[in-house]
């Protein structure tokens, strides 16, 4: 078996399990389908890279599980039109996914070295539409506002950064974890401020 072939198998066994965890957006899982995840991790983990978990990067960072992604994908509902704003680029992986949902994405990443990958690895799978920014993600892209949606993927400390419930248009959506330490409740937040809790997550914190 060729690695490509055998990258293609392990990603579609990942949808497989995606479609049992209850995942059912089509639109997402056909994107899921056909970002390559293992070239949004260290080299030596590729084969790891559709397995059900996160994995270490770098920086003491991890690439959410599959199923994460997938899920704070879907809860965004996204049609292709939107400006997306992403705070915690971390590998790139859902800002790729995120790219073949919107129409376009600034994507945010603390740690220098993780953004220059980010964008690397961006470029070398196609991700034309992805602006991949280092800096701290809590203060969001106000050059760029207003954002259709934004999902910030690391922990926010007991709240969402005001900042980028502000650089929401009036009907944007954001997706973020809120807890305390490295566990809490994925959210889902209007402008307004109304928010749906969704599920208990892991996430490292917000920088």
């Amino acid at each position: 078996m060729t690695p490509t072939v055998g990258h293609e198998r392990r990603r579609a066994a990942m949808i497989g399990e995606l479609r049992r965890r209850g995942i059912d957006d089509e639109r997402v899982l056909a994107v899921m389908a056909e970002v390559p995840r293992h070239r949004f991790v260290p080299a030596h983990r590729a084969r790891d890279a559709y397995g059900a978990g996160p994995l270490p990067i770098s920086c003491g960072q991890t690439i959410s599980a599959p199923a994460m992604v997938a899920a704070m994908a879907a809860a965004l509902g996204l049609t292709g039109t939107e400006r997306v704003l992403e705070v915690g680029a971390g590998s790139g992986y859902a800002a790729a996914v995120l790219s073949r949902l919107a129409r376009e994405v600034v994507t945010i990443e603390y740690h220098p070295s993780l953004a220059a990958g980010a964008r690397d690895a961006l470029a070398a799978v196609g991700c034309a539409n992805v602006e991949v920014r280092h800096g701290d993600g809590r203060e969001g892209a106000p050059d760029r506002a207003p954002f259709d949606a934004v999902s910030v993927a690391a922990m926010a400390e007991g709240e969402v950064p005001a900042a980028l419930l502000e650089q929401l248009t009036d009907d944007g959506v954001l997706v973020c974890p809120v807890g305390h330490g490295r566990r809490g409740d994925l959210v889902r937040v209007r402008r307004d401020g109304h928010a749906e809790h969704l599920m208990p997550v892991s996430f490292v914190p917000l920088l």
